[in-house]
């Protein structure tokens, strides 16, 4: 692919991806922001709307998932999940979504109806209402089945938004569950391993989880490692908050079926798409109230505290025996259209 040309990697998460949005997308819009909220350059999990005591978060997101239905979920499950996902890591609890559709001509009924059910299931789980959306049909050789674009909004009190930029040194760092369920098992099923493991896809709503989190009250910073994984989730945390973080091998969780998939297709775990997950910065005398609060929700159970925010410029792997090694943003996600 040539450098004028759209590449997969350019939507995949990474480093490619993050230099065309600063290059091509951000440097061509004039107005970013709406009475001083979060912006379009901040490039958070989403934006922020200031209105009287309240702020609205509002984000957006498009699907194009490979296969259509997979363990554990489906299109319809995604889109839902990981835009209410977005709006809740940054402290504001979701209201509501809206859903485009644009489908390829011959799509069977029977699956986009399978689609839609999902997709409300998913809201009900937390609360949230689709409130309005668009549908599309484009000739048979001109789309891969159905992209699901979807928008929500949200809302929090002002001073109280949850930013992915803002931790501080000796924060600790939690994660709520295993690392690379979604990408591994998406991957695992398109390879045909399916039969020889029981692995699934994480893709939930975390908006209880996150809920319990903030009433404890010592949330610094958010986000959800969806495309890029957990590798860029992290580095973009360090990288923004101007810190180091020293993360401890042994605590990350990580299942056994995602280590034998990642190791027969030689892709790291870390480097993979979750859509289940949050990463938090949390203060240090606050971490384990907070810990067992997240431990209480379903989706939080595989919770754990893996490691700290330092002074310094990387993100530091320390093992077992005591050796380091840096953890680096990958490049793009090596598993794509993933979400």
């Amino acid at each position: 692919m040539s450098d004028d040309k759209i590449g997969m990697n350019h939507g995949a998460g990474g480093e490619v991806m993050a230099n065309l949005i600063s290059k091509t997308i951000l440097d061509n819009i004039t107005k970013k922001s709406v009475n001083g909220g979060v912006s379009l350059d901040d490039l958070d999990d989403g934006a922020t709307i200031p209105l009287g005591d309240y702020e609205l978060v509002v984000t957006t997101d498009g699907h194009t998932v490979d296969p259509l239905f997979f363990p554990g979920g489906d299109i319809g499950r995604i889109s839902a999940a990981g835009t209410i996902n977005d709006v809740s890591v940054m402290g504001a609890k979701p209201l509501a979504i809206s859903n485009a559709i644009i489908m390829q001509e011959g799509f069977p009924i029977d699956d986009l109806d399978r689609i839609i059910k999902s997709l409300d299931e998913t809201c009900q789980e937390v609360d949230v209402a689709v409130v309005t959306g668009d549908t599309k049909v484009m000739q048979q050789d001109k789309l891969d089945g159905i992209v699901m674009v979807t928008t929500g909004i949200g809302i929090a009190k002002k001073g109280e938004i949850i930013r992915d930029s803002t931790l501080e040194v000796g924060d600790k760092i939690i994660v709520t569950g295993s690392i690379g369920d979604h990408g591994m098992s998406l991957m695992s099923f398109r390879e045909g391993f399916g039969f020889e493991t029981d692995l699934k896809s994480d893709v939930a709503p975390m908006w209880n989880v996150i809920k319990k989190a903030l009433d404890v009250g010592g949330v610094t910073a958010m986000k959800d490692p969806t495309r890029g994984g957990f590798a860029n989730a992290i580095n973009e945390m360090a990288s923004k908050s101007g810190n180091g973080i020293l993360l401890q091998q042994e605590a990350i969780p990580i299942k056994e079926e995602v280590h034998a998939v990642s190791e027969m297709l030689g892709i790291d775990p870390f480097e993979v798409a979750n859509e289940g997950k949050v990463v938090m910065g949390v203060k240090a005398d606050l971490a384990e109230e907070t810990l067992e609060a997240i431990r209480s929700e379903k989706y939080g159970e595989n919770a754990a505290i893996i490691g700290e925010v330092v002074e310094g410029d990387y993100v530091i792997v320390q093992t077992p025996i005591g050796g380091e090694r840096i953890l680096e943003a990958p490049i793009a996600d090596p598993v794509p259209r993933v979400c």
